[in-house]
């Protein structure tokens, strides 16, 4: 008989090791391996069982005589959710939702399988009652699918017992931290539990073409929790931001192999449930009766959406010696060069300044085509002097001061326009190839930053 086999985890990475060690080696966290049994010594890992109940066994193809098959996606009755899964679920693929503890990633799940009424779905909790999940269902929508069917349960292996019989289209895993397989003698939670249950679930997903959506926590560092490969096993993974304290929930794709992977979804969270926002540029601009200044609009892209944000920046005077630099939003090592680029080229001193910068909304942006947009708003402060809530901006700033060109410029205009603006910065390179008789909006082409604070501050 086989010795039982063991090994070090570390609970925060999931680098393994054959002893114990204070310190991981790969994520530098103290105290964090774990003894776990990875082989029992009775009977080797079976895979999940298959419909023949004998193994396949593939052989390699000539790429161009792989015949091609049309791409079916099937629609979640989501239009935010499809946007960021690229149009749809595809059959076979497995996502996997992060999120912090309460901000909604259960609700939108249900929302999910309440909506979708032509498809058979499967909800697996490991964590709430039927009950407590009824009571959310009656809350999310009056009258619940007949479609959807809750089991309350955390062995694989009784989950896929019951899958066999009713055969469902889509499965929903309320989280995979809960789940335990049998084959695996540890915690659920661990590393080898959720390693070796996901595993079993991508070989279901991929063998029956049913889509999985896998729940699961985060760390207090805000990544996904388990071992990283987690996160390379499954096809998608998406992340549920937004304080819980405010209203708006932000969903956005970190890996698709379906689709882009910088598409962003926004929801409101009401008492009755998420609901979808199809204009997000309305709600990330703030309603001003009058103008004030440290404030700049910015047209970026999120994906394939453009939007309209607000910069907020607040110049003060250094109360303690050592001028404080803080953004929220955006990267402060980014602020801290365009703060140099201002003092270098345009001669404003900021060294002796505590500079504040926020992005509206609670978003995170890393587009260039802001970096116009956060000066003009240092600068609105530093001056006391407003702009005109009609002008926006998108241009990208480099250390020379020079105005240089953004991407996709037709689409950041077309949305500027539509929403009343009345005049926009861009780059004087972006003119190239624009048809200007399609706009009714004022273009104002630029190419040094100074030209840029001479038409408004000038």
């Amino acid at each position: 008989m086989a010795k039982t086999k063991s090994a070090y985890f570390c609970q925060s990475c999931g680098y393994e090791s054959a002893k114990w060690l204070g310190k991981c080696p790969s994520c530098n966290e103290w105290n964090t391996f774990v003894e776990e049994i990875i082989e029992k010594p009775t009977s080797k890992v079976p895979s999940w069982k298959t419909n023949s109940g004998t193994q396949r066994l593939n052989k390699p193809a000539k790429v161009d005589e792989i015949q091609s098959i049309k791409e079916e996606r099937i629609a979640t009755g989501d239009k935010e959710l499809d946007r960021v899964l690229g149009g749809g679920l595809v059959a076979g693929s497995v996502i996997l939702i992060g999120g912090e503890p309460g901000i909604g990633k259960s609700t939108l799940m249900l929302q999910l399988a309440l909506n979708i009424s032509d498809k058979k779905i499967l909800y697996v909790s490991g964590e709430e009652s039927e009950q407590q999940i009824k009571m959310r269902a009656e809350r999310i929508t009056e009258k619940p699918k007949a479609n959807c069917y809750i089991l309350t349960e955390t062995s694989t292996q009784n989950i896929f017992k019951q899958i066999e019989q009713l055969e469902p289209d889509i499965i929903i895993i309320d989280s995979i931290q809960t789940l335990h397989s049998a084959h695996i003698e540890s915690t659920p939670g661990s590393v080898s539990q959720v390693r070796e249950c996901t595993a079993e679930l991508m070989r279901f997903a991929k063998e029956t073409d049913t889509p999985v959506f896998l729940i699961g926590h985060i760390t207090k560092d805000g990544t996904i929790a388990g071992p990283k490969i987690l996160e390379h096993m499954v096809d998608t993974v998406l992340q549920f931001e937004g304080d819980r304290h405010h209203v708006y929930r932000i969903l956005r794709a970190i890996k698709n192999r379906f689709g882009a992977a910088a598409e962003l979804g926004i929801y409101a969270m009401h008492g009755t449930g998420l609901r979808q926002v199809s204009n997000p540029s309305e709600i990330l601009l703030s309603q001003r009766d009058e103008e004030l200044s440290g404030i700049a609009i910015s047209a970026t892209l999120e994906g394939a959406r453009p939007m309209l944000i607000e910069t907020q920046a607040l110049v003060s005077a250094a109360a303690y010696g050592t001028p404080q630099r803080s953004s929220n939003g955006f990267d402060t090592k980014r602020m801290n060069m365009l703060l140099a680029v201002l003092e270098k080229r345009c001669g404003f001193r900021l060294s002796t300044r505590d500079v504040f910068l926020n992005i509206a909304g609670g978003l995170k942006v890393e587009d260039p085509a802001i970096d116009l947009a956060i000066m003009v708003a240092i600068i609105s402060s530093h001056e006391e002097i407003a702009i005109s809530s009609k002008i926006c901006f998108a241009a990208e700033v480099g250390l020379s001061g020079e105005i240089r060109a953004v991407n996709r410029i037709e689409q950041r205009i077309s949305e500027a326009e539509k929403l009343g603006f009345e005049k926009v910065f861009i780059s004087t390179y972006n003119m190239k190839g624009l048809n200007l008789e399609r706009y009714q909006i004022e273009l104002v082409a630029v190419s040094k930053i100074e030209d840029v604070f001479s038409s408004l501050f000038g």
